[in-house]
């Protein structure tokens, strides 16, 4: 069926018209209407947009032109501007919001002629570890309904597990591409912070937040982060550094890269869990890497840093949503004050204003110097261990979160312990470097992922490595039962 066809074999079909890009856009909606009711992984759906879309695409096809994503149908995380749609962010704040322009990734992945199906769920302001902080309500994982599906960006890796389009923008600020991706069986791959274009994304955490990309393959991240990757003018932290060919370097020889496993990971996982890495090594040693233990001695300090650092920025970036130029407004409020504190206290979830006040908290007066400064701090001594380590070894290799899927509501009343989900995939984001999730296997009927990190700017490095397992391995091809 066309829906289990990865980007590459779908771009073959499409490129020699043996199928089109509007039967491919007709397929996948009449499977969305069908299977999204049991899953709630849109806010919002675009069709009639969509079969325009695949129309221009198939007259571009026409007419001779190629591209590896054009026709190729998508869903963007409703996080990221869509030029004349509802861009809600998760959010009751933003539920009667338009966007009245494109975010750059948006933008070039349009003009590589893709196809928008509409725009999944997702924790509010992407802030949760299991997508169910949104005003839509939360998003169900495919591979058991009763599950979640990991957060901030569940519904793109839902939407993509479950096979509704064949790959999803997301968004990672501590792990929100990586956690979900292993949660669900897919490929989630966060780029170097400044390699994706932040423009139009709404933001949650300035220095952390960063555009990236569910897939069913390593092969498919790849073509897909060759459109979005790239300078952008408009966008003060992009890095102004050549984008390499990510497609060619996945036919790479592993002979003599050298995998570092990071101690700090393994200490207390669940054995199964253990296990499972232990046979994604076998896999690597077969393909003739080399394995060798390091350690970040600071990386426990991650979860506290981070809980310090993001709030304190989401404090200062959601100041603008105040009731005033956009967003809700309570009704008839009786003075200036009276708009503020009842637009934002309706606007705004519990998880939400959670994270405003911690924020506020640790920068005002007294207690900047004894939280704030000391997190900045920490940072700058895990991203030096990172250095250190990427001086001995290629890449680090452990599991991307410490068990499968965990049951709807389990967690949501107790934010610490939701908050440790996020243990393994945080440091990536403190120090700005790339990470990737692929399927190593199942617990218990549920995936998990391995997460391969590397230093900046190694993202075809990275995806080669994910590219060489995938193919040794059958993980990836794995489809929730009555989503095949």
């Amino acid at each position: 069926m066309l829906h289990n066809l990865f980007i590459g074999e779908l771009a073959e079909r499409l490129t020699k018209r043996q199928i089109s890009s509007v039967e491919l856009t007709r397929h996948l909606l009449s499977r969305i209407e069908r299977l999204n009711p049991g899953l709630n992984v849109f806010i919002t759906l675009t069709p009639e947009r969509a079969l325009k879309d695949a129309a221009a695409a198939d007259a571009r096809l026409a007419a001779g032109e190629t591209g590896p994503l054009l026709g190729i149908p998508l869903i963007h995380k409703d996080i990221f501007c869509t030029d004349g749609v509802k861009t809600s962010c998760g959010s009751r704040m933003l539920d009667n919001f338009i966007a009245p322009y494109d975010a750059t990734v948006v933008a070039r992945l349009k003009g590589a002629g893709t196809v928008m199906l509409g725009k999944a769920n997702m924790d509010e302001f992407a802030m949760g570890s299991s997508n169910e902080t949104s005003y839509y309500g939360p998003v169900k994982n495919p591979w058991d309904t009763t599950k979640v599906p990991g957060g901030s960006s569940g519904g793109s890796a839902a939407a993509t597990a479950a096979r509704l389009a064949p790959f999803a923008t997301g968004t990672d600020t501590g792990g929100s591409i990586r956690q979900p991706a292993a949660l669900t069986g897919v490929t989630g791959l966060k780029p170097t912070y400044g390699r994706v274009s932040r423009y139009g994304m709404i933001t949650f955490a300035s220095s952390l937040d960063q555009a990236g990309v569910f897939a069913r393959s390593a092969s498919d991240a790849a073509a897909v982060l060759q459109v979005m990757a790239g300078f952008d003018p408009r966008d003060s932290t992009s890095i102004d550094a050549p984008v390499p060919d990510y497609s060619k370097a996945l036919g790479t020889p592993l002979k003599g890269l050298k995998i570092g496993l990071l101690r700090e990971f393994f200490e207390g996982l669940e054995p199964r869990n253990a296990a499972l890495i232990e046979d994604a090594l076998t896999v690597y040693t077969g393909l003739g890497a080399e394995t060798r233990e390091v350690s970040l001695p600071h990386l426990p300090l991650s979860v506290p840093t981070y809980y310090v650092v993001a709030p304190a920025e989401c404090s200062s970036n959601l100041s603008r949503f105040d009731g005033v130029r956009f967003g809700h407004r309570c009704k008839d409020p009786k003075d200036l004050m009276d708009l503020y504190k009842r637009s934002r206290g309706e606007g705004f979830g519990a998880e939400v204003k959670r994270r405003i006040m911690t924020g506020t908290y640790v920068l005002s007066a007294g207690y900047f110097d004894a939280y704030y400064l000391k997190a900045q701090k920490a940072r700058r001594m895990i991203t030096d261990d990172f250095r250190t380590a990427f001086d001995k070894v290629d890449l680090v290799i452990g599991p991307t979160t410490p068990t499968p899927a965990f049951g709807l509501g389990a967690k949501i009343n107790d934010p610490v312990l939701m908050y440790l989900n996020d243990i393994y995939t945080i440091g990536a984001n403190l120090a700005g470097l790339p990470g990737v999730s692929i399927p190593c296997g199942f617990v218990d009927g549920l995936p998990m992922g391995l997460q391969l990190v590397g230093p900046h700017f190694a993202e075809a490095k990275l995806l080669n490595a994910a590219h060489q397992y995938q193919q040794a391995t059958d993980w990836h091809r794995h489809a929730p039962r009555g989503y095949e």
